[in-house]
This record gives structure tokens, C-alpha cells and sequence, in this order.
């Protein structure tokens, strides 16, 4: 028997793996390049191949005509301007995603920081009632905030993945630890299955890539890579690239291929 989150999460993955673009940078740092023409870098990252994109509600509205990807609706949101950046608040419902047509939700929690507590009840709220209308959520859970020393330690990054899960969360999201040993050990200690962050704009294209081989050989469901696609010169390109390695098991080596092309 078929349930509505195995419907949904099928729309937003290809093969049990997601390759998903998230644009909901534009709340927290504005329209920076990529942003700034969102439809026509959505439409690229359509025809690269990725399986979902993660926008907030108002660019869900805007948008000119239905995705060929899934979309995961954003259901928090901080600035870069306010006072409390590392304060997740809670912009928009899983009802109203519902009502937009998106195919699942994701919040943003800040592990170790002094608004913890409130994030992580509202992470557990939002999880039933996820269950309750059958869409799928996603748990951004990163270690940021006073209470954390290393940001990249595999300890950490485990502890703060197995949070997601414990509290209800289908796909938890999380920085990798920058290597595949490590990261397995992140992958092992959560139930439910780890796509990682693409962190800050790399002017690498073979680190980025290796950072999906590698996460993707630790046992990781897929990535989730914002500015390391919509900033790119090329973003259909590097969506190309990525597909390769994340959804076809291909090496780095045949991937960057694809930007030897015309």
C-alpha cells in the first residue's frame, strides 16, 4: 500500500536520491546573483536535471507557471540584519504548503544556540503535522550557535543529525564533515537518511563535486547545494554534473566532463 508522504517524496527525489537546489537564501542575505533573476536560475536548474528545489512561500507564488521538479516548501527564517540571526522563526505552515502545491516542508534549526529550546519545539510540532497530512519534512539541523566549539567535528554533526530524526524529521539535512570516513559515522548514528549542505561558494568545481562523491560513498541520500549551483557561471552545467555523481554513481572524473562541453 502506497501512503501520501511515499507519493510525495517521490516527486522530490529520482531512485531514492535527491539532488535538490535550495533558494531560500533570499531571506537571510538578500538577491545575490542567482537570486536576483530566481525564475530563469529556477528554469536552469530544471533542465540540469535536479530532482527538487526549496524556496519559501512567496517565490511559490510568483513563480509564472508549475515546476518539472518537486518542490520543497521553506517553513522558517532569519536575516543577516536583524539582531538574532541564529533565531529560526517560524514563517509559514504546513497547511498553507499544502494549499501551494508544494510536495514537502523543511525548517532550519541552529543546534548549540541560546534559542535552541524553541526551535526544537516547534521541530517537534511541525514533524506531527507532517505526519498528519502526509508530507514529507526535512530537518536543516546545523551545529551554530554559543554552545558549539567546532562546527565540523563528526561528533557533533551526529549528534546534531540524530536530533532531527529522534524528533520526527523523514530526510535530515546537515553540513558534511569533510570526509568519507567521518561522515559515515554521521550517516550510521541517524535513522533517517542524511542529505548534506553545500556550505559557502566554492571556486572549485572538483571540490564541490568531491564533496558529493564523498558523502555520497559515507552513505548519504543525496545533497542539497544552493550557492555552489545558483551561483555558478553555469548552473545548468554544474546541476549536470551533480546528477551524475549523486544520482548515477559516476565518478568525479566523468562528471567534470560535462563542463568540457560547448
Amino acid at each position: 500500500m502506497v501512503f501520501g508522504k511515499q507519493v510525495r517524496l517521490s516527486r522530490i527525489t529520482s531512485n531514492g536520491r535527491m539532488l535538490c537546489v535550495p533558494f531560500d537564501h533570499g531571506v537571510s542575505i538578500g538577491p545575490v546573483k542567482g537570486l536576483d533573476t530566481i525564475s530563469e536560475t529556477i528554469e536552469k536548474v530544471e533542465q540540469g536535471g535536479a530532482t527538487a528545489i526549496l524556496v519559501h512561500k512567496g517565490i511559490i507564488r510568483t513563480l509564472a507557471k508549475p515546476t518539472r521538479v518537486g518542490v520543497i516548501m521553506h517553513l522558517s527564517a532569519s536575516t543577516s540584519l536583524g539582531p538574532a540571526p541564529n533565531r529560526k522563526v517560524w514563517v509559514a505552515s504546513v497547511e498553507e504548503a499544502i494549499r501551494l502545491g508544494a510536495d514537502a516542508v523543511s525548517v532550519h534549526v541552529n543546534v548549540g544556540s541560546k534559542e535552541e529550546p524553541e526551535m526544537l519545539v516547534k521541530l517537534g510540532t511541525v514533524a506531527d503535522e507532517c505526519d498528519k497530512w502526509q508530507i514529507p519534512f526535512i530537518a536543516m539541523m546545523y551545529p551554530r550557535g554559543e554552545g558549539i566549539k567546532d562546527p565540523n567535528d563528526p561528533d557533533t554533526l551526529a549528534h546534531v543529525a540524530r536530533i532531527g530524526a529522534e524528533l520526527g524529521a523523514d530526510i535530515v539535512k546537515t553540513p558534511y564533515t569533510g570526509d568519507t570516513d567521518s561522515f559515515r559515522k554521521v550517516v550510521r548514528g541517524c535513522p533517517a537518511p542524511v542529505v548534506i549542505a553545500g556550505g559557502p561558494k566554492s571556486d572549485s568545481d572538483h571540490e564541490v563535486l568531491q564533496t558529493a562523491s564523498g558523502a555520497m560513498k559515507a552513505g548519504a541520500y543525496g545533497v542539497t547545494f544552493g550557492r555552489n549551483v545558483f551561483q555558478h557561471e553555469d548552473p545548468v552545467k554544474m546541476v549536470r554534473a551533480l546528477s551524475l555523481v549523486v544520482l548515477e554513481n559516476r565518478s568525479v572524473e566523468d562528471a567534470l566532463e560535462v563542463f568540457k562541453g560547448g
